[in-house]
């Protein structure tokens, strides 16, 4: 799966990742590979993420945004 993250200012993070778990407005969310798609929003906390290849968890801190998930591309965009 694809992962990019994007602010106003500039690319957050964008790559290859196995995993990635969001803050929802309305309770966090993993998705996986091959996910269904969706659009929602994304309240300030946390969002976890494993590159492909790797076992370690990387984290980047958010205020809020909209992630898009559709075939195997999880476009984040942050306030």
């Amino acid at each position: 799966m694809k992962l990019k993250v994007i602010s106003p200012e500039a690319v957050v993070f964008e790559g290859e990742v196995e995993s990635v778990t969001l803050p929802g407005t309305i309770g966090a969310f993993t998705v996986l590979k091959n996910h269904a798609s969706l659009i929602s929003t994304l309240s300030a906390g946390t969002i976890v993420y494993t590159t492909a290849g790797s076992s370690v968890e990387e984290r980047t801190e958010i205020e809020g945004g909209i992630v898009d998930v559709d075939n195997n591309i999880i476009s984040v965009c942050l306030y």
